[in-house]
């Protein structure tokens, strides 16, 4: 791990200065806190990350991976230290209501506990976002029964939580399930029966119970998504008083390429016809609430990928500010007596990393715009509190793609900046560039989210979804232009909204015609320009924020070069990053089709 992690500077001025975390506890749903009372709590989390999660990293990675042998799974024991570290400490039901038990703490700053652990673990904190997750889907639609019986004890720290979607046969497409529940005779109990694969933190020895949130189809249901139910599976069911075995087993186990320290297991329930579930709110509307966890889930994963490329970042910062290598280009002609520079001197290492910090700050601000969306949510009523939930939802696929998707590309950088040691374990790049690989695909790859973007979020509500985005964004062009250096990128971005309207546009045509393999043919390139323009929206918020305190404080040292540092980087993220949409662009207004089938095509 580098000496350094994350900024605890950078995210105090996203999440107060810019997305201004402090406003929504002049709410009285958020009134039990103050300034004073959220830096505690950040404080808590960095003791918990700097003792606890940072120390054991590379080794869960490299030694203490997770093992299986004769259906159970050993992992590292930093992983009951940390639950239950979590779990007294109040963070693990941190965003619970108060009458559920939880500390009711704002979304924004419950995205940044998950920010400062995952930079110090990454691979753990999987362990207490599922349990977090599950334990909300029984909070808001399990009956009394099954919140008395399973909440304490989750939010406790004390019993592990997992979502069960994927089985043998059917990945991203659910309708093709085929785990069965056969009614008992007992309301809401059922026999569970079926296979799941890829669950994460499906089995191991660091807690007392797994609580597995699993579908399945009630005898007799209907087809596809509609026939869909959901339940409470755990591993040992409480009866009499005491934990029994549920005829839950863990037959295999996936040896991942990273996040090593939390495995995914396949998991086969009923198998003796002793395995009990029971039903989570009504039948056939497992879908529809396991979408809570999963969009829950997805902002985390997004949360994940900044989190990664931070870490990274820090580490070839610091890399670059020890290793001599090369002389300044000024120099004429080579004297071999001439002392070597520090790479950080470097023209290409200086855009290599300001590649890195303008993804991994940009990736933490739109994780934090999110946020604030869903604490509006908390703190408005009507129409107020719709446009927050359609703002939310419209972001969601992109908080969860861009942190993800060009992180691996800044984490790659970061690699870059080591050189060869980069590619061995003495450095942290390998182990972080494998750890940020798999965000892309978990809770539906980049290609699911994409379609989810330009074929269901940019029509939904008949469009008002995308209106209000663009409305927000416009507010923010416009408050940026009080400054008169931020006009020019006030007005960049202004124009490639226009770009980005007169793109989405075109593509809408084809939906209107009914060809909608073609409207969605490029949806992944969709996604990759307007993840451009939200994050470069993201950047202008931050340089505005940056400007205004350069000229109305007086600051010096690490603060005057804190807000210039932001200044810059939005400099270079519309100077680097902005220009690549042009290409895209390019390629979503041409009509010429190579991806979709045709008669007598040449195959692949």
């Amino acid at each position: 791990m580098p000496k350094q992690y994350f900024s605890l500077r950078n995210l105090k001025f996203t999440f107060q200065e810019v997305h201004n975390a402090q406003e929504v506890t002049k709410h009285p749903h958020f009134a039990h806190l103050d300034a004073e009372a959220m830096d505690m709590i950040i404080d808590s989390a960095v003791q918990i990350a700097d003792n606890i999660l940072a120390p054991c990293a590379v080794e869960m990675d490299r030694q203490h991976m997770a093992h299986f042998h004769d259906g159970k799974v050993t992992v590292h024991p930093s992983v009951k230290k940390y639950i239950k570290a979590i779990g007294e400490s109040g963070l693990l039901a941190g965003r619970a209501p108060l009458e559920d038990g939880g500390s009711q703490l704002p979304e924004m700053l419950g995205a940044s506990i998950a920010f400062i652990m995952g930079a110090a673990n990454n691979a753990i904190t999987a362990y207490a976002g599922l349990t977090e997750g599950s334990a909300n889907l029984i909070r808001t639609f399990g009956s009394k029964t099954l919140k008395d019986t399973y909440l304490p004890k989750m939010y406790g720290g004390d019993w592990q939580g997992t979502m069960c979607l994927t089985e043998p046969q059917a990945g991203s497409s659910l309708h093709y399930i085929t785990s069965s529940a056969s009614p008992t005779g007992e309301e809401g109990k059922y026999k569970i029966k079926g296979q799941k694969i890829y669950i994460t933190a499906g089995e191991h020895d660091q807690t007392d119970n797994i609580i597995h949130l699993y579908l399945a189809r009630i005898d007799g249901a209907p087809a596809g998504t509609k026939g869909i139910s959901l339940f409470v599976v755990p591993k040992l069911r409480p009866e009499n008083g005491q934990l029994v075995p549920n005829d839950v087993k863990t037959i295999g186990i996936f040896h991942k390429m990273g996040q090593k320290g939390c495995p995914a297991v396949h998991i086969e329930a009923g198998n003796n016809d002793e395995c009990f579930g029971w039903l989570v709110g009504e039948p056939h509307k497992g879908l529809s609430y396991m979408f809570q966890m999963m969009n829950e889930a997805r902002l985390g994963v997004g949360t994940t990928g900044a989190c990664i490329a931070t870490t990274a970042y820090y580490a070839a910062l610091e890399y670059a500010h020890e290793r001599p290598q090369g002389q300044s280009l000024n120099i004429k002609g080579q004297d071999p007596n001439a002392p070597q520079t520090l790479i950080i001197n470097h023209p290409d290492v200086k855009r290599m990393l300001l590649f890195q910090k303008a993804i991994s700050e940009g990736s933490l601000s739109l994780v934090m715009q999110g946020s604030q969306y869903a604490d509006k949510i908390h703190t408005s009523e009507g129409e107020e509190k719709e446009k927050y939930q359609l703002l939310l939802d419209f972001l969601t696929p992109i908080i969860k793609t861009f942190p993800t998707e060009m992180g691996q590309q800044s984490v790659s950088s970061s690699l870059q900046v080591f050189g060869g040691g980069g590619f061995c374990e003495d450095f942290p790049l390998e182990k972080l560039y494998r750890d940020i690989r798999i965000t892309t695909i978990y809770e539906g790859t980049t290609g699911i989210q994409s379609l989810a973007l330009l074929g269901r979020n940019i029509t939904m509500k008949n469009g008002k979804a995308a209106m209000l985005l663009f409305q927000e964004i416009m507010k923010d062009i416009e408050a940026s232009k009080t400054h008169e250096d931020l006009k020019k990128y006030a007005n960049a971005l202004s124009a490639k909204l226009g770009e980005l309207q007169k793109v989405t546009q075109h593509l809408v045509g084809f939906a209107m015609k009914g060809e909608v393999e073609r409207f969605l043919a490029d949806a992944t390139l969709y996604m990759e320009f307007f993840g451009i323009v939200v994050v470069a929206w993201q950047w202008l918020k931050q340089a505005t924020v940056a400007k205004t305190a350069l000229i109305t404080k007086s600051l010096e040292g690490e603060e005057l070069r804190f807000y210039e540092s932001k200044v810059h980087t939005m400099r270079y993220y519309f100077a680097y990053e902005i220009p690549k949409t042009q290409g895209l662009a390019t390629r979503l207004l041409d009509d010429e089709l190579l991806t979709i089938s045709v008669e007598n095509e040449i195959l692949v």
